[in-house]
C-alpha cells in the first residue's frame, strides 16, 4: 500500500489535505509531520538556516516510516523541495507546483495574494520558475494582506476571510489569474466575486500528486508544464 507523507507548517491544512488525498487515493495511507514554527522562523535571520536540516530530518523520518513519497503542504517552504529530496533518498512534491503551472497556463497577468512575506516571496520565484520551463514571461503582481495573518490567528477566521477576498476583488481587475499562496486562504476565495479563476493549492496539488502515483512516478521534478493540464 502507498504511504504518502505530509510535512505541514500550520495545523490549519492537515484536515482539508487529507479529505482531498482520501478522496483521490482510497487505498493510501497517510501521515502527517508538522512544524508549525517554521514560517516564523524563515523570516528570523538567526533561525532560517535551520529550516533546511528540519525539513529534511521530518523527510527522513517519514522515509524511516515507510513513507514512498513526501508533499510540503505549504508554499513557504517550496523551494526546499529539490534539496529535501536529496538527502532523504526519496521523491518530495510541492502542493503548489500544479496551481503555479495552471496559473502560467492560464493568461500573461497573475496575481498572487498572500498574507505573510515569507509565503508571498516563495510563491512568486515558483511561478517565474514554472514560467520559465513553459517558456512564458508573465506580469505578476502581488500583495500581502495586512491584518489577515493577525486576524486569523487571533481565531477570527470571518475577518481574515473579509479582508483576503476584498484583495481578491481589487487585484482581480489587472489580472487574468489570481493565485492565493497559502492554503488556508481558501475559504476567502468563496465570498469574492469576481470573473477570473481564483487558484488555491490543494485540489491541484492533491490530484497531481495522485496523477503521478498512478504513473509510477512520484518525483515532480520530471514533471512538465504539460503533464497539469
Amino acid at each position: 500500500m502507498t504511504r504518502v507523507a505530509f510535512l505541514h507548517t500550520g495545523a490549519v491544512v492537515i484536515a482539508p489535505v487529507v479529505d482531498a488525498a482520501r478522496a483521490a487515493l482510497p487505498d493510501a495511507t497517510f501521515v502527517n509531520y508538522l512544524d508549525d514554527r517554521i514560517v516564523a522562523d524563515l523570516g528570523d535571520a538567526e533561525r532560517a538556516a535551520s529550516v533546511a536540516d528540519r525539513l529534511a530530518h521530518l523527510a527522513g523520518a517519514a522515509r524511516d516510516a515507510g513513507a514512498d513519497v513526501v508533499m510540503l503542504t505549504c508554499s513557504s517552504i517550496s523551494g526546499y523541495a529539490a534539496p529535501t529530496a536529496e538527502r532523504a533518498g526519496i521523491p518530495v512534491l510541492r502542493i503548489d507546483e500544479a496551481m503555479a503551472d495552471r496559473a502560467v497556463a492560464t493568461g500573461e497577468r497573475i496575481a498572487v495574494i498572500a498574507t505573510l512575506p515569507t509565503t508571498l516571496a516563495p510563491t512568486v520565484a515558483l511561478l517565474r520558475e514554472r514560467a520559465a520551463i513553459a517558456g512564458v514571461e508573465p506580469t505578476i503582481l502581488d500583495e500581502v494582506v495586512d491584518g489577515a495573518f493577525a486576524a486569523v490567528s487571533g481565531g477570527d477566521r470571518p475577518q481574515h476571510d473579509a479582508l483576503v477576498a476584498a484583495a481578491i476583488e481589487r487585484l482581480a481587475a489587472h489580472a487574468d489569474v489570481v493565485v492565493l499562496a497559502q492554503a488556508s486562504m481558501a475559504s476567502a476565495a468563496e465570498s469574492a466575486r469576481v470573473t477570473v479563476p481564483v487558484l488555491t493549492s490543494i485540489a491541484p496539488g492533491v490530484a497531481r500528486l495522485a496523477e503521478l502515483l498512478a504513473n509510477d512516478d512520484p518525483d515532480t521534478r520530471t514533471a512538465t508544464p504539460e503533464d497539469a493540464r
